[in-house]
């Protein structure tokens, strides 16, 4: 039996898949846009990622991973939040036929947990939260070297602790969600708020788009906070902040040995992660009673899921 496995990234632009080895290495890939359509011409995309990579590569098993809801026994996508067509899809089934082999299903920040757990950051920790932070805040658990789905398949949606009581409203429906205060979307709100707090502070930020607040991204605050940029630094602070206390609350729960933050947001590095640990020791419940967390950046980037998945196919 061939201990290579194909792990398939599904993302609201792109499908991109890989021959993944034992050892985490990424042996081939293959990508293709993700159809706007979603549905069916989804499975077609997926299949053809596929069929290109076993092409060239002996695969017995293949893990898909998206954002979104996935049953239990990781065969169905229940819901999903960026793609049109794919509530309630049999993924097993769907890709199963059209490609003749097994199919496990995965949410994406599981998938993303079990790759460093498995291959990066935090490999060898047996208990351990990923944070995936980018336009929202997703999460994974491993406990006791296993990934925590559970009773239908849903845990670990950290983007929908409720932080702050009638706070922002949430696309989920709720107010005051963790993902509203500490992700990529909020790190660009709290930039916002700093720039009309002090406007004579923000010629260099908002020069680095087109002069206004909306011509900024995450990339030009990321940059601007490198150089020292005051307003920038600002805004990274407040999302650390929010962070590290969204953290202290999880792991007065979870009680992790480390976490690992990842997603778009981490190409920051210190800049988030400095504030995040501050924070996490002052709300910490029994702060200096006990051992504290690590909280790590994450080595696998944008290959974190579709490692992860290609291994969790393989058990």
């Amino acid at each position: 039996m061939s201990l290579l496995s194909i792990g398939v990234d599904v993302g609201g632009t792109k499908v991109l898949g890989g021959v993944v080895d034992e050892s985490g290495n990424i042996l081939a890939r293959s990508r293709r846009d993700t159809p706007k359509e979603g549905g069916g011409a989804l499975s077609d995309a997926i299949a053809d990622v596929i069929k290109d990579l076993v092409v060239s590569h002996s695969v017995a098993t293949v893990g898909i991973c998206a954002a979104g809801f996935v049953s239990s026994d990781r065969k169905t996508m229940l819901a999903t939040p960026n793609i049109f067509g794919w509530n309630g899809v049999d993924l097993q089934a769907e890709i199963g036929s059209r490609t003749g082999l097994h199919i496990i299903v995965e949410n994406d920040a599981n998938a993303a947990a079990w790759g460093e757990a498995k291959y990066g950051a935090a490999r060898n920790q047996a208990h351990l939260m990923m944070l995936t932070i980018g336009t929202g805040i997703g999460g994974g658990i491993v406990v006791n070297g296993e990934i925590y789905r559970g009773a239908f398949g849903t845990a670990a949606e950290f983007g929908h602790l409720r932080v702050l009581p009638e706070g922002h409203l949430c696309g989920c429906g709720a107010r005051g969600c963790f993902e509203q205060y500490a992700s990529g979307n909020a790190l660009m709100r709290h930039a916002r708020e700093s720039i009309n707090a002090t406007p004579d502070m923000a010629h260099n930020l908002l020069a680095r788009g087109d002069g206004t607040v909306a011509g900024l991204t995450g990339h030009h605050i990321t940059e601007a906070a490198r150089e020292g940029d005051a307003v920038a630094l600002a805004a990274f602070n407040t999302a650390g902040q929010w962070l590290g206390a969204g953290i202290a609350t999880l792991s007065a729960i979870l009680d992790p040995a480390v976490v690992v933050i990842g997603g778009g947001v981490i190409e920051a590095g210190e800049i988030l992660l400095a504030p995040a640990r501050e924070a996490l020791n002052r709300y910490m419940p029994f702060a200096g009673k006990h051992p504290m967390p690590k909280i790590i950046a994450a080595e696998l980037g944008n290959d974190a899921g579709l490692v992860g998945v290609a291994d969790l196919a393989r058990h």
